[in-house]
C-alpha cells in the first residue's frame, strides 16, 4: 500500500487537536496539563495562559490550588528547564529523563566536571533542602562554604540535574514568586518515584500530544537520543506517513488528524508555548521567516504569540496604567476583517483573565512590520532549538 503524504495544513490541524487549540474543552486543569505532557514553565505566568487557551472556564485559582495541594509540581524537567507537570506524571516521567539529564551535566561543563563527586554533592543538597525549602542562590552559598575553593556554579548544575527538586508554591499572584524556593521531590510529594519504564513510554505519550512526527521532533522535544531505535520497536503499535518533503512521520493509529480544511479559530499563546517548541520542524506552526520575529536571542526567550487559521501570525503583549489595562496586538502581516474581529474579541477575554483587578480593557492592533531574516540555525543545518540548561 502507498504511504499517505501529510500535508503541512494536514499536520497543523493533527497537532491543534492534540494541543486543544481547535475548540476549548471541558476537562479539569490537571487532565489538561497531563495532555499537553508539561508546560514549560521558566516564567510563572505563561501555563496560565497556556490553559486558559485550551480548557472551558479555567481559572487562575485552579491551578494555584492544584500547587498547594502537590498535585501539580513546577520543577526541571525535560531538557533540564522548568516545567508544570502533574505529581503523577513528574513521578512517572522524571526516571525516563534523568540519563538526559546527568548527560548534560558532561556536556555543559565538560572538563569541568571531572573533579566533581556528584554522589556527595547530591547528598549534601539534598540534606540541606530536607532542613527546609530554599532559593538556588542560598544552595550556591552553601556549597561554596563546604567546599571553599570548589567551582560552585558547576556544582550547582550538577546538583539541579541529578536531585530532583521541585519549586515550592506560595501566594504569589501566579503561584510562584519569581525566585522560588526548592524542596527534595521525594520529600515535598511524599511519594517515590516510579521505575524507570524505558523511553519507549514517552515517546507514545509525545506522540498523542504533538504527533504526526518525525524521529527528529521526537529528539528535539525530548533530548533523548536513538529515537530512531525506540520508534522502530514501536513500528507494530504505529502507523506512518509522509510528509511532503518525504520524511517518514510516526503516530498513534486512533489519534485524530482532522481534515486540512477544519476551521482554526484565533487563539492567543503565551511565552514558551509547547506548540512553538515541540518539534524540529516548526513550519507545521510558523513559517520559518517569521522565527526570528518571536525569539529574543539574548536570552532564548520565546515572545506571547497569537494564531490565525492555525498559524503563528503575530505577537502580542499586554500594558498596565493605573487601572486601565491595554492588549497590543502586533501582526506580521496585515489581518483580514475577520480576524481582526476574531482577535478583538478572544484579546479582550485573555486581558481580562489576565488583569483581571483592572477596571478599563482595550486591545489595540499595531501596524504590520517587514518580515525578519529566520532565527540561526545550530550547528548541523538543524534549527534553533528548545530551550535547554544553559552553561553557568
Amino acid at each position: 500500500m502507498p504511504t499517505t503524504t501529510l500535508t503541512r495544513r494536514d499536520l497543523n490541524r493533527a497537532t491543534l487537536a492534540r494541543q486543544m487549540l481547535l475548540s476549548r474543552e471541558r476537562t479539569s486543569a490537571v487532565r489538561g496539563i497531563e495532555r499537553l505532557i508539561a508546560l514549560q514553565a521558566q516564567l510563572a505566568r505563561p501555563p496560565f495562559i497556556g490553559l486558559w487557551s485550551r480548557i472551558q472556564g479555567f481559572r487562575r485559582e485552579d491551578l494555584v490550588q492544584l500547587a498547594h495541594r502537590r498535585e501539580v509540581v513546577r520543577a526541571p524537567f525535560l531538557r533540564g528547564t522548568l516545567h508544570l507537570a502533574s505529581a503523577k506524571d513528574y513521578l512517572d516521567l522524571h526516571p525516563v529523563i534523568a540519563p538526559v539529564l546527568h548527560a548534560a551535566v558532561r556536556s555543559i561543563l565538560r572538563a569541568r566536571a571531572d573533579v566533581l563527586d556528584i554522589d556527595s554533592l547530591v547528598a549534601e543538597a539534598r540534606a540541606y533542602f530536607d532542613e527546609q525549602p530554599r532559593t538556588m542562590d542560598e544552595l550556591r552559598d552553601h556549597l561554596a562554604q563546604l567546599h571553599p575553593d570548589g567551582d560552585v556554579r558547576a556544582m550547582a548544575l550538577a546538583v539541579r540535574m541529578h536531585l530532583p527538586v521541585v519549586q515550592v508554591p506560595t501566594e504569589a499572584a501566579w503561584g510562584y514568586p519569581g525566585t522560588a524556593d526548592f524542596a527534595p521531590a521525594a520529600s515535598w510529594l511524599g511519594k517515590p518515584f516510579r521505575e524507570a519504564a524505558g523511553p519507549q513510554a514517552l515517546v507514545l505519550r509525545y506522540l498523542a500530544s504533538f504527533g504526526p512526527a518525525t524521529a527528529a521532533d521526537v529528539q528535539t522535544w525530548s533530548g533523548l537520543t536513538r529515537i530512531k531505535d525506540v520508534l522502530q520497536s514501536l513500528r507494530e503499535r504505529l502507523c506512518t506517513f509522509r510528509d511532503e518533503r518525504g520524511r517518514e512521520l510516526f503516530d498513534l493509529p486512533d489519534a485524530p488528524r482532522p481534515p486540512a480544511d477544519t476551521a482554526a479559530p484565533a487563539r492567543f499563546l503565551p511565552d514558551y508555548d509547547n506548540l512553538l517548541l515541540g518539534h524540529d520542524d516548526r513550519t507545521r506552526v510558523i513559517a520559518d521567516e517569521h522565527r526570528g520575529r518571536i525569539v529574543l536571542s539574548a536570552n532564548l526567550r520565546i515572545l506571547p504569540t497569537f494564531l490565525v487559521d492555525g498559524f503563528v501570525a503575530g505577537t502580542w503583549t499586554t500594558e498596565r496604567k493605573k487601572a486601565s489595562a491595554t492588549l497590543v496586538i502586533a501582526p506580521f502581516a496585515a489581518l483580514s476583517r475577520e480576524a481582526r474581529a476574531q482577535l478583538a474579541e478572544e484579546g479582550e477575554a485573555l486581558l481580562r483573565f489576565v488583569e483581571e483587578d483592572a477596571g478599563v480593557f482595550d486591545v489595540r492592533f499595531e501596524k504590520a512590520g517587514p518580515a525578519k531574516a529566520p532565527a540561526a540555525r545550530a550547528k548541523g543545518g538543524g534549527k534553533a532549538k528548545a530551550p535547554v540548561a544553559r552553561k553557568p
